[in-house]
């Protein structure tokens, strides 16, 4: 997909108003900045343009609380109650 060197600027009404042809656009690989009182808020771009993110593995998490509430768990989970009921 080839990329055109500068986007294309549309103010915010004239992007609603032009809608299907920024979408073409950002079909044919140009992006299109839409602008609100003179200054840029959102950007049309093509979808190849942008990188998916993969979710992270939560295996990698196992284990990492192990130690979190001390040797003895529960006492620390009482504690923390009793400190409520104070």
């Amino acid at each position: 997909m080839k990329r055109s060197g500068k986007p294309v600027s549309r103010g915010a009404e004239e992007a609603r108003q032009q809608l299907p042809a920024i979408l073409d656009a950002a079909a044919a690989g140009h992006t299109t900045l839409i602008t609100r009182r003179g200054r840029e808020v959102a950007a049309v771009v093509p979808a190849a343009a942008i990188k998916p993110v993969k979710p992270a593995s939560l295996v990698a998490l196992v284990g990492s609380g192990r130690g979190l509430w001390g040797k003895d768990s529960g006492k620390a989970i009482a504690d923390l109650r009793d400190e409520w009921k104070r």
